[in-house]
C-alpha cells in the first residue's frame, strides 16, 4: 500500500502523528458533509425515505468492517458512552458480582461500570498493568484472564489500550469471558479501522466504535455491535423511527409498541442525520477499500526504524507481538524533559499526544518517511543533549 496522503488536504509543514486523537477528514469526507449541508435548503427533496436508506447502507458498512452477522445488529448513536449506558441498561446484574476492567482504561469505558456497580452492589475490579516494563503487556493481558471468574459479570475492554497501544487479546479473554457465562464489551474506538476485527470470533456482546478516530468519519456519530444476548433489550430513548412501521408516515399516530427488529431499537433520535451519515458512510467505504488489515501493515512497516532505534537513545517501547502497529506509546528516559520535548515537537510542527506516562505516536496512511524521520530525529536530539 503507497501513502495516501494525496486524498486529504493535508500540509506539506506538519507532520501530524495523532490519529488516535482525531483523524483528517478525507477530501470526499468533507464534501459529502458539504452537499448534507446544502440539502437543508431544499428541504421538499428529502423524502421518508432518505430518513432510512442512508441508515441501512451505514449499518451494512461497519457491520461488514466488524464481520456482524446482520446489518441490523448494528446501532448508530451519538457517543461511545451512549453505547455503553444502553449495554449498561439491559445487562442482567444477578449474573455475576464484578466487573473487570483495564487499569487505566478510556474513561467513558470506566464512569458507566462505577454506576453500575454503585446502583448494584457490584464491585468494580481494575486490573492495572505490571511496574516493571519487560514482558509488560503479556503479563498485562494474564492479569486480566486471571481476574475472570464464575464471579464475573462483564469484562469490558478496548482492543487495544488508549494511552499506549498495549494489545489485548480479545479472542482469547473473550473465550474465557463466555466461558464464565460474563457479558463482553469492547471499546472499539482506538482499533476498528485501523486493524482487522472480527466480532463473531471474538464473541463480542457488543462493540461500541466512535467515528471520528480511525473510521475517519465526522464528531457526534458512533456505531455499535449489539450481540443477541442484548438485542431484546430497552432503548435509552423512546424514538419515534426505533418502533415498529416507522416507515410509513402516514401511519405514526398509530403508536407502536413494538421495536424495530435488533440492535436497531437501540439508534439515538434523529440518527438519519442528513450531514453526519453520509460523511461516515463516504469514510467506511474508504477504509473498506483499503483493507484495515493493509492499513495495519503500511503503519508498521513505515514505524520500523523509529521502534528498533529508539532504545538505543534510553526510550521504552513495548514489545511487537503486544502492542498495535497504528499507534504504540513510547516512554521517555529520565534524562528527558517532557516539557523540552513538547516544544521540540512544536517546533517542527510534529503532532503527538502525551497520555498517561507514555507519548503516543498514532500514524496513518497519510504519513511518510518524511513524518516518521522528523520525529525520530527531534527524538533523538532531544536525549542526546547533556
Amino acid at each position: 500500500m503507497d501513502c495516501q496522503k494525496h486524498l486529504f488536504s493535508l500540509p506539506d509543514n506538519h507532520h501530524y502523528l495523532n490519529c488516535s486523537y482525531l483523524s483528517p477528514l478525507l477530501n470526499k469526507v468533507e464534501q459529502a458533509g458539504i452537499q448534507g449541508m446544502k440539502g437543508k435548503s431544499r428541504p421538499w427533496e428529502t423524502t421518508p425515505h432518505h430518513f432510512f436508506e442512508d441508515s441501512n447502507t451505514l449499518r451494512s458498512l461497519f457491520g461488514k468492517l466488524v464481520n456482524a452477522p446482520n446489518a441490523k445488529d448494528i446501532a448508530i448513536m451519538p457517543a461511545v458512552s451512549y453505547g455503553l449506558a444502553t449495554v449498561a441498561k439491559n445487562i442482567d446484574p444477578a449474573k455475576g458480582k464484578t466487573i473487570v476492567i483495564a487499569g487505566e482504561q478510556f474513561p467513558s469505558n470506566v464512569y458507566v461500570w462505577k454506576r453500575f456497580c454503585n446502583e448494584h452492589d457490584c464491585k468494580l475490579k481494575v486490573v492495572d498493568p505490571p511496574e516493571d516494563f519487560e514482558d509488560r503487556g503479556q503479563l498485562w493481558n494474564e492479569k486480566i484472564m486471571n481476574a475472570i471468574n464464575s464471579d464475573t459479570l462483564l469484562v469490558a475492554l478496548g482492543n487495544v489500550h488508549w494511552t499506549d497501544g498495549t494489545l489485548f487479546d480479545l479472542k482469547t479473554i473473550g473465550a474465557k469471558t463466555r466461558k464464565n457465562d460474563a457479558y463482553f464489551v469492547i471499546d472499539g474506538t482506538q482499533s476498528v479501522g485501523a486493524m482487522p476485527i472480527d466480532v463473531q470470533e471474538i464473541k463480542a456482546d457488543a462493540l461500541i466504535c466512535a467515528g471520528y478516530k480511525w473510521l475517519m468519519g465526522p464528531y457526534a456519530i458512533t456505531l455499535g455491535y449489539f450481540g443477541p444476548r442484548l438485542q431484546d433489550g430497552i432503548p435509552l430513548e423512546e424514538g419515534w423511527i426505533v418502533r415498529k412501521n416507522s416507515e410509513d408516515f402516514s401511519g405514526l399516530v398509530d403508536y407502536e409498541d413494538d421495536y424495530q427488529p435488533g440492535a436497531v431499537r437501540f439508534d439515538m433520535g434523529e440518527r438519519s442525520n442528513f450531514i453526519l451519515v453520509p460523511m461516515m458512510i463516504e469514510a467506511l467505504k474508504q477504509i473498506l477499500d483499503w483493507d484495515p488489515q493493509n492499513i495495519q501493515t503500511y503503519c508498521e512497516q513505515l514505524t520500523t526504524d523509529i521502534e528498533r532505534g529508539l532504545p538505543d537513545y534510553g526510550y521504552q517501547i513495548e514489545d511487537p507481538e503486544w502492542r498495535a502497529g497504528h499507534m504504540f506509546g513510547i516512554r521517555l528516559p529520565a534524562s528527558v524533559s517532557l516539557k523540552k520535548l513538547k516544544h521540540q515537537l512544536d517546533k517542527h510542527n510534529i503532532h503527538v499526544s502525551v497520555r498517561g506516562s507514555a507519548v503516543r505516536i498514532s500514524p496513518n496512511v497519510y504519513n511518510d518517511e518524511r513524518d516518521i524521520a522528523m520525529l525520530y530525529d527531534v527524538l533523538k536530539d532531544v536525549a542526546s543533549e547533556v
